[in-house]
């Protein structure tokens, strides 16, 4: 299984509002400048996650999209479901498994539904706030550098 590249996008700005999520809204173009997104695309991914209640946006010259939950509270699953839907590996693993026709003599069905709730275990155990840790750790630091230059 591959994830979408807006689901990766997504999850590394999430994590980029969250190393920020203290001190106030975050603009695109910071976001997109530092992950090295298009400032279109990262619009298109926040908009969808503010629409699922992850993100919300501030309007104004000072404004931009903060978390709108603490790091704590948000999953990755939850970025990765808004942004992917389903992430199951095989459709024969889904809810609504009716596309195969195999489906009560696949032996093999055991192995993706094993694979599927290993992936949702990953994802729902890992938090904003465990990845920033996991950050920190590691010396990754990602907050806004406040750079004022005065010209008189």
């Amino acid at each position: 299984m591959k994830l979408s590249t807006k689901s990766r996008y997504g999850v590394r700005a999430m994590v980029d509002l969250a190393f920020n999520y203290k001190h106030g809204p975050v603009a695109v173009g910071d976001i997109s400048r530092r992950e090295g997104i298009s400032t279109c695309y990262l619009e298109q991914i926040l908009n969808k996650l503010r629409r699922h209640n992850l993100v919300k946006s501030v309007r104004g010259p000072k404004g931009g999209y903060v978390l709108a939950k603490s790091p704590d509270n948000i999953k990755i699953a939850d970025i990765v479901k808004t942004l992917e839907g389903n992430i199951a590996p095989v459709n024969c693993t889904t809810v609504n498994n009716r596309l195969c026709n195999r489906i009560d003599r696949c032996v093999t069905k055991l192995l993706w539904d094993k694979l599927a709730s290993s992936i949702e275990n990953v994802l729902n155990s890992a938090t904003l706030a465990s990845l920033l840790k996991e950050a920190k750790d590691a010396g990754i630091d990602k907050k806004i550098k406040h750079e004022y230059t005065f010209y008189i």
